[in-house]
């Protein structure tokens, strides 16, 4: 098996005690702090200074990006800063990264430079919107002096208002902040839209107004939402009964409940009453999977049989912060009664045929935990553990899906987060027995290609404690492997298991093309083109196996595994699926 031990990487150098002390849990980072009046290093409140200041506030240390003109100014207020700013290799990388740090930290940032900079965002943004995760964006732009005879600065498209007007559609709130008798408040308000709401935010900064003045001292104010009482009684009565009367309850469990850090609460309640757990594949790892009452991952015919049938015979379906999306719904061969469901997120609450409104979703979880419940006891699914048997390497058998997916299951511990992208990678990561809660990142919703290669690096930042595992195909790992230069800079060590054959996998699934066949690379000679970490080229299981503990004791460095597997090699899960829909078709 080819391999190298390349010269180590130094380090990152050393963080600053105050800087250290701003790092909290994922689960409390977003909370803000009360802190004295924000100020720049002349003592002068300034909008630049208090946007910083306010990033340390909700506990946010690091923020990604790539400088440009428009925003170099803010940049070196930054460096001058406690927060460490993490240069990446693209725009679109930077939002990934921010995204998979958002993940783990609870609110993520990144800052770039006007329309070139923030235009590259738009797909990982978009991204995190559509999946919850709160970013705060910061762009530089053009200075308001500089704007009044109407120039064609560079890098402008249409006018001045266009990157502004994009991110609108993308954000759940942007602000301009080129009014120093606004911009203050403007920043606490995006700041708790992002929070709010878990979706990212737009903060566009003129670069003349970095260093610009307070009119007058401004402190933060936080409102915080309230439930309308008498909505939030009846709904409890409502579920209660609906809980009570079930002879089957189940709780799915999705990514809200990840992003408002509600999963002691939510197995809080399981377990006070027994009631099964039930992940949505956006949601794995939403609590540990080692837990008793955890069956699996609740995803129409991708999923194992014995979930589904436990989940769509249940006669109360307890769905908790999840968005029953095609890909969590197994491509629309879920079956779900709605009368049979209580339905709460963030926005929306169904018990039900019934709607209610202006309830807060902590409120609900929190108040079925404290209800008079007491469903019927039911007996669980067998463990797919028991029904797979161990795991047997076969030295000279080559490499498939299923035998691979198997030997990672082997090795993850509770020190590792899972980083799948999309394709086939995902789905075959819905079988993988997570540990910890919050360890098993993915953009299973907007499925957008590329995402997990920065986001590990995103997630490292965020807990340099966890070693990321990236699951990523060949296609979508040509699209942003070059991140890696970041983790040899960093001295970050993401163990990166490359599914190469050759094409889409899951396009290849849907409709046979060449259109789906992509050029082979070497990619296990990547770390000679990054000047560090180590590269293992596996065709067999024996040289899987060999691989892996090489990379588990490469501790220092990434460690990359070039895996050849046949073209139309499936995961399990895209074969289940596949069964369940040439009989409907």
């Amino acid at each position: 098996m080819p391999g190298r031990k390349p010269t180590k990487p130094a380090r990152a150098g050393g963080r600053s005690n105050a800087s250290k002390s701003l790092r909290r849990s994922g689960r409390n980072a977003h909370k803000p702090v009360a802190r004295t009046k924000p100020a720049d290093r002349k003592g002068q409140q300034t909008i630049g200074g208090y946007l910083i200041q306010r990033l340390q506030d909700y506990g946010v240390s690091d923020v990604f990006g790539i400088p440009g003109d428009f925003v170099l100014q803010f940049y070196g207020m930054l460096t001058e800063s406690p927060i460490r700013v993490v240069g990446t290799t693209r725009e679109d990388c930077a939002g990934y990264a921010a995204d998979g740090y958002a993940r783990v930290h609870g609110l993520g940032a990144v800052c770039v430079t006007y329309c070139v900079g923030g235009l590259s965002l738009c797909n990982s943004i978009a991204g995190a919107y559509a999946e919850k995760s709160p970013i705060i964006v910061i762009s530089g732009a053009p200075g308001v002096e500089e704007r009044r005879s109407d120039p064609l600065l560079h890098h402008r498209v249409r006018d001045f208002n266009t990157q502004r007007e994009v991110f609108e559609k993308l954000t759940v709130a942007t602000a301009l902040l080129d009014d120093p008798l606004t911009a203050f408040r403007e920043i606490d308000r995006c700041f708790e839209a992002a929070v709010r709401f878990k979706r990212p935010v737009f903060l566009e900064l003129p670069r003349d107004r970095v260093r610009t003045p307070a009119l007058f001292p401004h402190k933060p104010s936080i409102d915080k939402p309230r439930s309308e009482r008498e909505a939030l009684r009846e709904a409890l009565e409502e579920a209660s009964d609906a809980i009570n009367s079930a002879k089957q309850p189940v709780i799915i469990a999705g990514v809200e409940i990840h992003r408002f850090g509600l999963q002691d609460q939510v197995i809080k309640l399981a377990e006070k009453h027994g009631i099964p757990i039930c992940a949505t594949l956006l949601g794995k790892s939403v609590v540990s999977e080692k837990h008793p009452l955890y069956l699996g991952v609740y995803e129409g015919a991708m999923g194992r049989e014995d979930v589904r049938l436990f989940v769509e015979n249940s006669d109360c379906v307890i769905l908790l912060g999840a968005f029953m999306t095609d890909i969590n719904l197994g491509i629309f061969t879920a079956n779900l009664d709605p009368t049979k469901c209580v339905y709460a997120t963030s926005e929306k609450l169904r018990i039900r045929h019934h709607h209610f409104h202006d309830v807060l979703l902590h409120d609900f979880i929190r108040g079925l935990g404290k209800a008079d419940l007491h469903p019927s006891k039911c007996s669980l699914p067998r463990h797919r553990d028991e029904e797979d048997g161990p795991f047997v390497l076969r030295p000279e058998a080559k490499v498939t899906v299923r035998q691979l997916f198997r030997r990672i299951n082997e090795m993850l511990d509770e020190t590792m987060v899972v980083v799948a992208d999309v394709g086939d990678s995902l789905f075959a990561s819905a079988d993988l027995t997570i540990h910890q809660h919050t360890d098993f990142i993915s953009p299973a919703y907007y499925t957008s290609m590329g995402f997990a290669i920065p986001a590990a690096i995103g997630a490292q930042v965020a807990n340099r404690d966890r070693r990321p595992i990236v699951i990523v195909g060949d296609g979508a790992f040509q699209m942003t492997c070059l991140e890696l230069s970041t983790a040899v800079k960093l001295g970050f060590n993401p163990i990166v298991l490359v599914l190469n054959n050759k094409g889409y996998t899951t396009e290849r699934f849907l409709q046979e093309g060449p259109f789906n066949d992509i050029p082979n690379w070497d990619y296990h000679r990547l770390p000679d083109l990054l000047g560090g970490g180590w590269g293992f080229e596996v065709r067999t299981e024996g040289e899987l196996d060999q691989a892996l503990k090489a990379a588990l004791n490469n501790e220092d460095n990434f460690s990359l595994l070039n895996i050849h597997l046949e073209p139309n090699d499936i995961s399990p899960a895209l074969a289940r699926l596949a069964k369940r829909l040439s009989k409907k078709l």
